[in-house]
């Protein structure tokens, strides 16, 4: 089992890193107080080890709101185009097995889980392009419906010409400019 606790330098630049941005993007976070953030991330270091990844990855994760009933910050990837470290990634794993030549490295279910966070639903990836312009250039899976995995698709959205799409392809199907954005509540 892989460790997932950072040590302290890793642990104070990635608060350092998080708390800047934080900071730069107050619209997507109005109201909240980076302190009781970063307290609830300092009593949750398995969390952080996740936005750490998250962050190495290329997802740049912020706040993008808090749940009062579950008392939990929401995390989504904000950066401007779909993760780099998280593209070229088939669906799920079924999808990669199904593959007989040219697989890719992993899956995007699969990274999604050893990292420790979500991938985006259709809705919660709406809510982020609320926020602002988001894929303009990439495209990033989104969690299926199981009526169509089983059918052997899978979803994933971008933003094109001011708005948000929805498409389908082949679960087995991987691109350069298409990877995932993930969720984590801490």
């Amino acid at each position: 089992m892989e460790n997932k606790n950072l040590a302290s330098e890793q642990r104070e630049q990635l608060l350092e890193t998080l708390k800047a941005r934080f900071e730069k993007n107050m619209d997507r976070h109005k109201c909240l107080d980076w302190s009781k953030v970063q307290e609830k991330l300092e009593m949750h270091p398995e969390k952080l080890w996740s936005l750490n990844e998250m962050e190495n990855t290329g997802g740049e994760p912020d706040v993008v709101g808090y749940d009062e009933k579950a008392d939990e910050y929401i995390f989504y990837d904000c950066s401007a185009e779909s993760p780099k470290g998280r593209r070229s990634v088939c669906y799920d794993r079924e999808a990669l097995e199904s593959r007989k030549q040219h697989k890719p490295q992993t899956s995007a279910m699969d990274l999604a889980a050893e990292i420790g966070i979500e991938i985006l639903t259709e809705e919660q990836y709406r809510e982020l392009q609320e926020l602002g312009s988001f894929d303009m250039k990439t495209s990033s899976w989104v969690k299926t419906p199981e009526n169509i995995r089983k059918l052997g698709g899978a979803i994933f959205c971008d933003r094109r010409y001011d708005t948000v799409f929805v498409y389908h392809n082949g679960a087995e199907s991987y691109y350069a400019a298409r990877g995932f954005r993930g969720s984590l509540r801490v």
